[in-house]
């Protein structure tokens, strides 16, 4: 007798997803249970709120009674951040059934609600794993998109809210290229930076942003017998349009911007349908002066960009100089 091999893939699928619906259900038991053992700490805190030092005592006399029963996961430190969990998200119903344990003790780091907002809603709508999360808030993707954009508009394209309607809502500057594994001391060509993201085409898809999907490398151009190689066309669901990026691992100059714009024309004129909207175009260089930037595109540009990359995650205090130095850049303007 003859069995369709096809069964088993099936059953094979239907285990492995009960399994995974299995572990997200005990990890969102958990984290509820941590949450209500946070509030049962903070409502007795209160109780004894006019005592110096009560809650220090009560969350050390609390682990010492639960840890040497239940093990690490009760110490005192972990005993606080149930206090913290609970007082940070005191509505139950704002505990996401996607976001596990892990997640939240990522979140429970950042300093402001808004932040935290913005990475909840991330997270949901990409499905993000723990490492993933974890990548975009080591490299400011809040802070990044805040640079060039109202804090509203960046929580409402998060939470969906809103549709992003210009391309500088989702377009980061700069891009961090860590997973690409090149060491920023080396000497390496155009080609090999192009290779590396393909190799990490999924990283390179996350770091990119929503709504974007890989359509070409070296998309070949004929135009009147004269031969053009584009690096990487993108195409995002979310704007409704070609995205096209050219690699420059030189300093910006204001020749490159002559090149991509042809590459951007030709798009819009034999590529590009009725029902979408006019192609994007991203020089992602290695350095760029915004003021040699500025000047060399029209005041009312809105397609074509320039974007650094960074071969390496930032430090706290980059960020924080980074920060500082783009809010400078908005009070002189």
């Amino acid at each position: 007798m003859t069995i369709n091999q096809s069964v088993i893939a099936d059953i094979k699928a239907i285990i492995l997803n009960a399994k995974d619906t299995a572990i997200r259900l005990v990890d969102h038991e958990r984290t509820k249970m941590y949450w209500y053992i946070g509030k049962r700490i903070f409502e007795e805190e209160q109780e004894g709120k006019d005592r110096a030092d009560y809650g220090n005592y009560l969350t050390r006399f609390i682990a010492e009674q639960l840890e040497p029963e239940y093990g690490s996961g009760f110490s005192k430190r972990q005993v606080e951040l149930f206090r913290q969990f609970y007082r940070t998200f005191p509505i139950a119903n704002t505990v996401y059934s996607q976001l596990s344990w892990s997640q939240y003790k990522l979140l429970l780091r950042l300093d402001t609600q808004d932040k935290r907002d913005f990475y909840i809603a991330e997270t949901v709508k990409n499905n993000w794993t723990v490492r993933q999360l974890e990548r975009q808030i080591y490299s400011s993707l809040w802070e990044r998109l805040l640079m060039s954009n109202e804090k509203e508009n960046v929580l409402a394209v998060a939470r969906n809210e809103k549709q992003p309607s210009d391309a500088k809502e989702i377009i980061k500057d700069p891009m961090y290229l860590e997973f690409l594994g090149l060491r920023r001391e080396a000497s390496y060509y155009e080609k090999d930076l192009e290779q590396a993201i393909i190799t990490h085409l999924h990283d390179f898809l996350l770091e990119l942003g929503n709504g974007f999907a890989f359509v070409a490398r070296q998309k070949r151009l004929h135009i009147e017998g004269d031969e053009f190689f584009i690096d990487l066309v993108f195409y995002n669901r979310l704007l409704q349009c070609f995205v096209i990026i050219e690699i420059k691992t030189s300093k910006f100059t204001h020749q490159d911007i002559g090149q991509l714009q042809m590459y951007v024309n030709y798009y819009d004129r034999y590529e590009k349908k009725d029902f979408e909207n006019p192609t994007i175009g991203i020089l992602l260089c290695a350095e760029k002066n915004n003021a040699v930037v500025k000047i060399s595109l029209p005041e009312n540009n809105k397609t074509i960009f320039a974007s650094e990359y960074k071969l390496y995650l930032p430090s706290e205090q980059q960020l924080i100089d980074e920060v500082k130095k783009e809010i400078n850049k908005i009070n002189n303007e």
